[in-house]
């Protein structure tokens, strides 16, 4: 088996109010729409977030994103309105969490500066 691209998922229950936070979150609006229900963000060649209405499981999901500069991330989601805590210091890196508004939660991480 040689997995070639991995995509990160979040389920949620209103696809349009996630697709505005998921667009202020990446900075971007989706790269694709393969199917009803279904947007994804492609960050590089191999690998991505998806984002898929199915209401039942929404609020359950989490994913780790490694990000180069948490600093500047933080700054950008705060002008983009989505509230966080701020770089926190953990084991052996840094850390940026933020919730979506069905409960997802989304973990940057960086090094430490």
């Amino acid at each position: 088996m040689t997995i070639t691209r991995v995509l990160a998922q979040s389920t949620v229950t209103d696809l349009a109010m996630a697709e505005d936070w998921y667009t202020r979150l990446l900075g971007r609006s989706p790269d694709a729409r393969p199917m009803p229900g279904l947007l994804e963000w492609h960050l590089a060649d191999t690998f991505g977030v998806q984002v898929w209405a199915e209401p039942d499981r929404a609020g359950h999901s989490s994913m780790v994103l490694d990000e180069s500069d948490l600093d500047s991330l933080a700054l950008r989601l705060t002008e983009a309105g989505i509230t966080h805590d701020g770089p926190q210091d953990a084991t052996s890196s840094r850390i940026l969490s933020v919730v979506d508004p069905d409960g997802n939660r989304v973990v940057f991480t960086g090094t430490f500066s």
